[in-house]
């Protein structure tokens, strides 16, 4: 059964980053694409290939790409409730995502589900997207950070379990739904609001494991 679909696959262009004093370059400005693109798990975060979408920029290796955060997904409904707040058009790769979706409520989406996009590639939720400075730059709201975090409609971060290639209008399948884990967007939630709930987290097996272990150390 079809949970939704790929409404627009978004490829970024590497170009300086404002919002970083040393220079730098940043992938948030993506455009959507009307060819296929490969998908593959790129490795590491700092020493691997980056990005999990093939020819898709990362400028900031620290803190974003790899294994457990190789593909973004943003939905056209959190979209749209945005624009409503805003009063301005967001077009599709507008928030940096690599895969806008339809159909999907994202915000009920559970760490730890996996879905199956068209007829190869398997991909896992892992976490919610944390807002940084070159994300804020580039909306060029008010607040934006703060905002955004308060709603929660974060988005969701992908691992790759299966390669293969991501197109345009391809269905998605909830494939695998883990019975012990959390929403994406309550674990965001409380990892950012509410540390006396952050052992709830735990639960979630798929939980990447330097935000694993970042939890129980601030647990103690």
């Amino acid at each position: 059964m079809t949970d939704g679909k790929v409404l627009s696959v978004n490829v970024g262009v590497a170009r300086p980053n404002p919002a970083k004093r040393n220079g730098g370059l940043t992938g948030i400005d993506k455009l959507p694409v009307e060819h296929a693109v490969d998908v593959r798990a790129p490795g590491p975060k700092t020493t691997g290939l980056h990005s999990g979408v093939v020819g898709d920029p990362i400028g900031d290796v620290k803190n974003h790409g790899g294994n457990d955060q190789a593909v973004y997904a943003y939905s056209r409904e959190d979209y749209d409730w945005w624009q409503e707040s805003l009063g301005r058009t967001l077009p599709p790769g507008m928030f940096g995502e690599n895969m806008t979706t339809v159909g999907l409520d994202l915000n009920e989406t559970r760490i730890g589900e996996v879905w199956r996009i068209g007829d190869v590639l398997e991909l896992q939720t892992t976490f919610g997207r944390i807002p940084c400075a070159t994300f804020a730059v580039k909306m060029g709201e008010k607040q934006w950070l703060k905002r955004f975090a308060r709603e929660a409609r974060t988005g969701t971060y992908l691992r790759v379990i299966t390669p293969g290639p991501l197109r345009t209008g391809d269905p998605i399948e909830i494939v695998h739904r883990p019975a012990e884990s959390i929403g994406v967007s309550e674990a965001f939630d409380i990892y950012m609001h509410r540390k006396e709930e952050l052992a709830r987290l735990l639960v979630a097996e798929a939980l990447p494991a330097d935000l694993r272990q970042e939890i129980e150390r601030r647990l103690g």
